[in-house]
C-alpha cells in the first residue's frame, strides 16, 4: 500500500510523491529525487519541520522536544524524517522548490473541445496525451498552458476535479487575446504543452463552514473544489457568492444547479455590478454578504477574482473587524495568475 503526498513549496510549485506504508515522507521524497530540508534525519535538529495541511499520519515518539514541541505538533507541524502517512496528505514545505533540487513538471495534453460560453468565456477541455497519466493537482490549483506558435504561456485554473482523464479550464474571452485567438481556430486533436500544477490556493480539509467568493472566471477553481467536496462527502455548509460585471459574464450556472443536488448543504447566489443589468440582484458580492455566512469569523473563506474584487473583499472584512479562521485568496490578471 502507498499514499500520495502533495508537497507544496513556498513558491507555489507542487510535486506529488508516493509514500509506502511505514515509510517516512523524507525517505519517499529522497526516492523521488526531491531533497527536502534535513540535517540529522533522526528527529533531533528540527530542520525538516513542515506543516501537514490535511491527512492522517503517525509521528511516533523518536524525536526530541527541541525539534518539535507538543504545541507545534498539535498545530499540525511535522518532521518529515518522522512522519509516516496513514492516508493521502498535503504537506506545506517552507522553502522554494529550487532549494530542494526540484522544479515545475511538464506534460502534454490533447485538445478535445472548445466550447464558447456566450461572448464572455470559453470552456476548454483537454485529455492526457497517449502515454501520459491524468494530471494530478490540488483542487483550486492552476497550470501554465503554452499558446502554440506564440512562444507565450497563460495561467488557468482547473475547473474540473483532479485525476480525471479529461480536464477543463474556464478562460475569459479577451478582445485580441493570444489564447482566445488561438482557440478560435484550434482543431480537435491538437497537442498543447502544460506545466504545473502551481499555486497555494487550494482546498483545505473542511472543518468549518465554507464561504466561496468568485468573480468572473474566478469561478473555475471553485468548481474544482465543489466537485471534490461533492464526491468526498462534505458535512459542513458551503456557500458561493458569484459576481460578474455583465449579465453574460455569469456562466456555467447549470453546473452550479447540478451541484445543489450532489452537495447536500450547498447554496449559491449571483450578482451583477453593471447599472444597466437585467439581473435581479445588482451590485458587488460584498453588497450581499450577511452576518450568517460569515459566522462571526468561524468560516473558511476562498476568494478568487480580479485584483479590485480581491482588494474590496479584504477591505470589507477589515472594515467589519472580521478575521476568518481560514482565508485563502488568489487574484488574477488577463495575462498571469498571482497566488497568495
Amino acid at each position: 500500500m502507498s499514499y500520495r503526498i502533495a508537497l507544496n513549496f513556498e513558491d507555489g510549485v507542487t510535486r506529488f510523491i508516493d509514500c509506502n506504508a511505514g515509510e517516512t515522507v523524507l525517505d519517499a521524497a529522497y526516492r523521488a529525487r526531491i531533497n527536502l530540508p534535513m540535517n540529522c534525519s533522526d528527529g533531533v535538529c528540527g530542520t525538516c519541520k513542515c506543516h501537514c495541511e490535511s491527512g492522517d499520519y503517525d509521528l511516533g515518539d523518536d524525536f526530541i522536544e527541541e525539534a518539535l514541541s507538543e504545541d507545534e505538533a498539535n498545530d499540525g507541524l511535522i518532521l518529515t524524517c518522522q512522519m509516516k502517512p496513514e492516508s493521502d496528505c498535503v504537506v506545506s514545505v517552507p522553502v522554494p522548490s529550487t532549494a530542494c533540487k526540484t522544479d515545475i513538471t511538464g506534460f502534454e495534453a490533447r485538445l478535445v473541445e472548445v466550447l464558447p460560453l456566450e461572448e464572455a468565456a470559453i470552456e476548454l477541455t483537454l485529455e492526457a496525451s497517449s502515454g501520459s497519466r491524468a494530471p494530478v493537482f490540488l483542487p483550486g490549483q492552476y497550470v501554465n498552458i503554452e499558446v502554440p506558435g506564440s512562444g507565450e504561456t497563460r495561467a488557468y485554473s482547473f475547473s474540473s476535479a483532479p485525476g480525471l482523464p479529461r480536464f477543463s479550464f474556464l478562460i475569459k474571452r479577451v478582445p485580441g487575446g493570444v489564447m482566445g485567438n488561438y482557440l478560435d481556430a484550434a482543431r480537435e486533436g491538437e497537442q498543447l504543452k502544460l506545466t504545473g500544477p502551481l499555486g497555494s490556493f487550494y482546498l483545505r480539509e473542511p472543518s468549518r463552514p465554507i464561504l466561496m467568493l468568485a468573480g468572473g472566471t474566478g469561478l473555475a477553481p471553485m468548481l474544482s473544489m465543489l466537485d471534490v467536496l461533492a464526491s468526498t462527502g462534505c458535512e459542513v455548509p458551503v456557500r458561493l457568492f458569484y459576481g460578474a460585471s455583465r449579465d453574460q459574464d455569469l456562466v456555467l450556472l447549470d453546473r452550479l444547479e447540478q451541484l445543489r443536488t450532489s452537495l447536500p448543504d450547498f447554496e449559491f447566489l449571483t450578482s451583477v455590478s453593471a447599472p444597466d443589468s437585467h439581473h435581479p440582484r445588482k451590485g458587488y458580492v460584498t453588497d450581499h454578504l450577511s452576518p450568517s455566512v460569515l459566522n462571526d469569523g468561524d468560516v473558511d473563506v476562498y476568494l478568487c477574482g480580479p485584483p479590485p474584487m480581491v482588494d474590496a473583499v479584504r477591505g470589507y472584512l477589515a472594515a467589519n473587524n472580521l478575521v476568518p479562521a481560514g482565508f485563502h485568496y488568489e487574484k488574477f490578471t488577463q495575462a498571469r495568475t498571482l497566488a497568495a
